[in-house]
Order: C-alpha cells, then structure tokens, then sequence
C-alpha cells in the first residue's frame, strides 16, 4: 500500500497513447474511486513516476518515446514502487505472455469496461485493508 492520506483517493497513473481508449480506463478507475493522471506516452510517463508512488498504474505497452516494457522494468527495478500495482493493457499477447511474471494483471485488449471496473474495484478495496 502506498501512503495516502486517510481522506484522499489512492492514486493511479494511467499510461496510454490512445485517447478514446484512455478516456474508457479513466472513468473505470474513477468510478473505483482512484484519482487519476492521465500520460499519452512513456518519456513523460517516466517523468511523473519519478516524482510521485502511484497505487496503480495502468500500462500501455507500445507507447511513444519509451515503450512500456521498459516502464514496467523501471517500475519492478525502483523500490520506491515495490508495492505499485502494475496492470498492463495491450493488444500484443506474445509480450504480455512473456511479461505477465512482472505485471500484478495482465488484460489483452479488447476487453471490457466492466471487467476493467471491477478489477479496480478490488484492488482498490485492497488498499483499504
């Protein structure tokens, strides 16, 4: 768990270059009750995750700049990260096989609001514990 504030929402980076498709995994994980950053591509993401510890962060493999692949290895390699949640979400199923070890969730696009909601909701109510 990452420390927060008893009254804020957990944090959650989501890390994905399409627009319409970023816009579906924001209202999912606000409605699982996560405040939200939203990032189009890997340098600016890996700026941000520098800067802040993220509960959550949803993950987009190919991404501009820096692929997600190598934001995922950041993210398992930066103790300050140990217990961030990683969720990748990506169309490309031979690299989400090979990763799965490192990533908490692995969804293969396309897949559901639904299933994207209640798996937030989870892992949110997770945090609570």
């Amino acid at each position: 768990m990452t420390d927060m504030p008893a009254d804020k929402n957990p944090l959650a980076l989501i890390i994905e270059d399409n627009e319409a498709v970023a816009e579906i995994f924001q209202t999912a994980l606000e409605r699982a009750n996560f405040e939200i950053e939203l990032m189009r591509d890997g340098r600016t993401a890996l700026d941000r995750l520098a800067m802040v510890t993220p509960a959550l962060v949803l993950l987009d493999l190919h991404l501009p700049h820096v692929s997600g692949q190598v934001m995922l290895r950041y993210i398992r390699t930066e103790e300050r990260l140990d217990k961030t949640i990683v969720i990748l979400a990506t169309a490309d199923v031979l690299k989400s096989e090979n990763l799965k070890e490192e990533a908490d969730f692995v969804l293969v696009k396309p897949f559901g609001f639904i299933q994207l909601h209640e798996l937030a909701k989870q892992i949110r109510a997770s945090l609570s514990t």
